[in-house]
């Protein structure tokens, strides 16, 4: 019997090919693409197929293990500046989650140091991308069995969009904080917010928590002020798209439910792993990504929106330390300050 966070799969290396699921497909169609060349990859970050910070990471890798590949290359110099031209096309499609440009960099770093023939380096491509996949469910592993210990018996959890099995190679980030908690024996209740416009917490984040038994009640974004009001709620747990040294981005809506928990005394985690801490910049070096209007104006191909109507959609919005109760990662549960104190001591 698969453990919790197994059931759903989010990608597959075999044979030198990729394959994902496609997410916007998702709840009613569970349909696999096959990705050849970093612009396949590049597309499928860039329109939702893949999404999520710690998946994005991986499969930016291995788009990089795709390139490598593909490439005609017949020296090191020539396969590098080729990894180099894909990292670029890869980098470009979106702006704000950082472990995107973690993981290509730490790809090329990988080839760049190992030696050997182009033959070589194509392995040693592969490999690191295969190393960044299978150590994205050993953290997220760690990350819940940090986090579990912060979730009552008995309690019920919000969660805003996905940050589960779906948003990471697998297990998932606040997810997996449930989930661990879940194995320790524990009783959580979870509600997950609907998060539009993409709607993340009603496609994905319950689509996942069904498969895995875990009882889930689905909420539109505007009723988290309600649900906190009358009590329904013992703690935040949410994922993390970037962290700066003032704060967290994380998808739009978060800082709203941020606010609302300080007022009714609720704590407020953030769950996520330190490749997605950027603690040498603050808020205001961060590109908050902006995307199409028509996720706005539309549901699926319905249109819900008067056309000409001005639409504003950025993905993401920023959330204060002063906010966050404590960060969770692999390394163990922090105050903001402490995250802060650790980074400088480790350089």
């Amino acid at each position: 019997m698969r453990g919790l966070g197994e059931r759903v799969r989010t990608l597959e290396w075999r044979d030198g090919r990729l394959r994902i699921l496609d997410q916007t497909r998702l709840p009613s169609e569970e349909v696999w693409l096959e990705l050849e060349s970093p612009e396949d990859v590049a597309e499928a970050i860039k329109a939702m197929r893949v999404r999520g910070a710690p998946l994005i990471g991986a499969v930016a890798a291995y788009g990089l293990a795709l390139a490598a590949l593909r490439s005609r290359a017949r020296d090191r110099e020539g396969l590098i500046s080729d990894l180099k031209r894909a990292a670029e096309i890869i980098r470009a499609t979106r702006p704000t989650a950082v472990n995107l440009f973690w993981a290509l960099k730490r790809v090329l770093d990988a080839v760049e140091k190992s030696p050997g023939d182009v033959e070589a380096l194509r392995r040693a491509t592969v490999k690191e991308a295969e190393e960044i996949a299978a150590e994205d469910v050993a953290l997220n592993r760690r990350i819940g069995q940090h986090g579990q210990v912060l979730v009552p018996d008995k309690a019920t959890v919000l969660t805003h969009c996905n940050a589960g099995a779906l948003a990471t190679v697998g297990y998932g980030t606040a997810l997996g904080v449930v989930r661990a908690a879940v194995e320790a024996g524990k009783t959580v209740k979870v509600i997950a917010t609907e998060t539009r416009p993409l709607l993340q917490g009603a496609r994905l984040t319950a689509y996942e928590l069904l498969k895995d038994g875990i009882p889930v009640t689905l909420i539109t974004d505007n009723m988290v002020g309600y649900v906190m009001a009358n009590g329904m709620v013992d703690l935040v747990v949410v994922g993390a798209d970037r962290i700066v040294r003032d704060g967290v981005f994380n998808k739009i809506g978060t800082y709203s439910i941020a606010i609302l928990a300080r007022e009714h005394e609720i704590p407020f985690y953030v769950a996520a792993p330190t490749s997605t801490l950027d603690l040498r910049r603050s808020s205001k070096d961060v590109i908050i990504e902006e995307r199409a209007p028509e996720e706005v104006t539309h549901i699926r191909s319905i249109r819900i929106a008067p056309e000409g109507v001005a639409v504003l959609n950025p993905a993401f919005d920023f959330t204060p330390m002063r906010y966050i109760t404590a960060i969770i990662t692999e390394d163990g549960v922090f105050k903001p300050e402490e995250l802060l104190e650790r980074y400088a001591r480790e350089g």
